[in-house]
């Protein structure tokens, strides 16, 4: 079963929601890497991400991201059940990522750890 393992906040103005989230919740955030603020909960549940500089495609909102085995596998198997790629497969240092619309417009991430 896949798992959620992060979450993205996109926003076209990332320090203001940053200083938001530090203040009212109390969350650490890291400094950026590009226009990626990582962000650390302090959650037992482990459950971290990040604040971003929003894409045109996706400006503002929030996004799972859902740890998988074969990224290439889920994404075949979503586009078969309905989805489309907003953002195909991207490789990263210590993992490969990807975006993807659900059937009804929700957008989610797929991520495949190295």
């Amino acid at each position: 079963m896949a798992k959620i393992v992060g979450f993205e906040m996109n926003s076209q103005q990332p320090e203001k929601a940053i200083e938001f989230y530090k203040n009212v919740f109390g969350w650490k955030v890291s400094e950026p890497n590009y226009d990626y603020w990582p962000v650390d909960t302090g959650l037992e549940s482990n459950i971290n991400g990040g604040i971003s500089l929003g894409p045109a495609d996706f400006p503002h909102g929030t996004r799972i991201q859902i740890e998988v085995d074969s990224i290439e596998e889920v994404i075949k198997q979503s586009c078969n059940a309905g989805a489309k790629i907003l953002r195909d497969k991207m490789e990263f240092e210590e993992f490969y990522l990807a975006y993807l619309i659900d059937p009804v417009g929700i957008s989610f991430g797929l991520i495949e750890y190295k």
